[in-house]
């Protein structure tokens, strides 16, 4: 567990999680992308990542935080080897708050708290893709020294997307 202050830690997600992430993963795709994805398709989605698809996805291993307020879930990441081949080895696949704690600086921590976890395991680089309509997530990783170096489309909503994948090296 990394301790930011008395407050705020981040920690490994546990199974006992998942209703926390469920809740957060609906709120933050409800606020991030309505209006950006398809309602059909964001809607499917939120419903299929309930508790029951968390606590699946927890047990099945996988590198998850959890960004902790004041004893509560407030956020979550999820990272790994990248699924991109090239320079950059480590990805971000998630970084998510809950709208309550977004803009107060706790997505910098996870953020960090996954970049240190993915050095540790020795992969170079990273990347972490956004929607191009996603202004804030774009903002977040540019002022974190990202490079939008990658661009592609994403069909898989019903409708095109375009994605940028912020690089470090």
């Amino acid at each position: 567990m990394l301790e930011i202050n008395p407050n705020v830690s981040i920690r490994p997600a546990v199974v006992s999680d998942a209703a926390a992430l469920a809740g957060i993963f609906k709120d933050s795709w409800r606020q991030t992308y309505t209006g950006i994805i398809p309602h059909a398709f964001l809607t499917d989605t939120i419903k299929r990542h309930g508790e029951r698809w968390w606590a699946r996805s927890l047990a099945g291993g996988g590198s998850h935080f959890v960004l902790e307020v004041l004893g509560d879930p407030a956020g979550y990441a999820s990272f790994g080897k990248s699924r991109m081949s090239g320079r950059e080895e480590g990805e971000i696949y998630e970084l998510y708050l809950a709208p309550l704690y977004q803009g107060l600086g706790f997505g910098e921590h996870l953020f960090e708290g996954c970049r240190a976890s993915l050095d540790d395991r020795g992969l170079r680089g990273l990347i972490v893709w956004v929607l191009r309509e996603n202004r804030g997530a774009r903002s977040f990783y540019a002022h974190r020294g990202g490079l939008a170096k990658h661009r592609r489309i994403d069909l898989t909503t019903g409708a095109p997307l375009e994605k940028f994948g912020y690089v470090w090296s």
